[in-house]
């Protein structure tokens, strides 16, 4: 997979740009606050997917403007595709190869990337939610139907939310609760077998991984973690079973916390290096080589089961890493199509833009 152009207009601070990149390496460079992390951030959203900086919609436009316009044409093994996007009143329409889609569940997988940014290198030792993203991420672009089977749990679980709120008012809506947990019992059991799935492909080369940086000192291990009387060795239907007894279990106190306490939502991923849980007694450089090691193994599921390469994005990550790391991560990455963006050129045999004032100049 491979970029051919980016176009964009009043994307933040770019204006009327486009952006014909390399196959190979393309270094991204300027000062800070120019646009660089803009022009990654825009590559990563044809994914289909939120903007790994957590950016509202509303604020991808620019300042004083009513809408930004984006198009990416790249190249798969089928075809050169394009991907538009309107991005206005806090929405992206996106439009694939001339055809407007409802939603951007419709477009994911359709181009498929890997991020690596330097909110990505505290993965592990920030909380769960990070980790449950990475992987429901990471699942989108492989199975586009899952981010559909995420949407519905989402709804759900959204709906005995708020019921849970009411049941304290109107005591005679608590006879209604279980049609709530037996869908979301339903639909969580779903997710945890597609997370329990990926998982399982994801270990071997992540460890593969981790032992390349550490040079063969230390072994990583990853472990799914249910919120519920499941484990991963269950069926879907016991993980079903185990999840609806456990919001039995807990209806009392999700009515008096006013919110659901168990399932899917709470899960985690629990990385270990030799044996020790990483987000607790890691160093700072075991859990980025941890990261990466995710990350890498990441773009190599993809590579796997897409047939092709993601293409490869890097903010600002690699002056945030060693120098021992950053080789290593170039070198893995040999062969694939890469962004990187950093405050100055250092990186040889590659395309060199400079970004200043939201205008590349090549």
């Amino acid at each position: 997979m491979v970029v051919k152009s980016l176009k964009l207009n009043n994307y933040r601070n770019l204006e009327n740009t486009v952006f014909y990149p390399t196959d190979g390496i393309n270094v991204i460079y300027g000062s800070n606050a120019q646009g660089k992390t803009n022009l990654i951030e825009c590559l990563w959203l044809f994914t289909g997917g939120r903007s790994f900086r957590g950016s509202k919609e509303s604020e991808l436009v620019a300042f004083g403007k009513n809408q930004a316009d984006t198009e990416l044409c790249f190249q798969t093994r089928e075809r050169e595709q394009t991907i538009k996007f309107e991005i206005q009143s806090g929405k992206r329409f996106p439009i694939l190869n001339d055809v407007p889609k409802s939603s951007l569940s419709q477009i994911v997988g359709s181009f498929c990337a890997v991020v690596f940014s330097p909110d990505h290198l505290t993965l592990i030792k920030n909380g769960p939610e990070e980790r449950r993203s990475f992987i429901d991420g990471a699942i989108c672009q492989l199975k586009p139907t899952y981010a559909s089977l995420l949407g519905r749990y989402k709804k759900i679980l959204g709906e005995r939310n708020a019921l849970l709120k009411d049941i304290p008012h109107h005591r005679e809506l608590e006879d209604t609760l279980d049609i709530w947990n037996e869908r979301l019992a339903v639909e969580g059991s779903a997710i945890a077998e597609q997370r329990i799935k990926y998982l399982n492909g994801l270990t071997v080369p992540a460890i593969k991984f981790y032992e390349g940086i550490s040079s063969g000192r230390e072994k990583l291990s990853l472990e799914y973690k249910m919120n519920c009387h499941a484990n991963t060795d269950m069926s879907r239907s016991e993980i079903a079973d185990a999840m609806l007894l456990s919001l039995r279990q807990k209806q009392s106190e999700d009515i008096y916390c006013g919110y659901t306490t168990t399932g899917m939502h709470r899960d985690d991923l629990i990385v270990k290096i030799d044996n020790m849980e990483a987000r607790s007694f890691g160093s700072q450089g075991q859990q980025r080589s941890a990261v990466l090691a995710l990350k890498l193994a990441e773009a190599e599921q993809i590579g796997e089961i897409k047939g092709e390469n993601p293409v490869i994005l890097l903010d600002d990550v690699l002056s945030e890493l060693d120098n021992t790391r950053r080789n290593y991560l170039l070198k893995k990455l040999s062969g694939m199509q890469i962004f990187i963006t950093c405050c100055d050129s250092f990186i040889e045999g590659k395309n060199i833009v400079r970004i200043e004032n939201g205008k590349i100049i090549s």
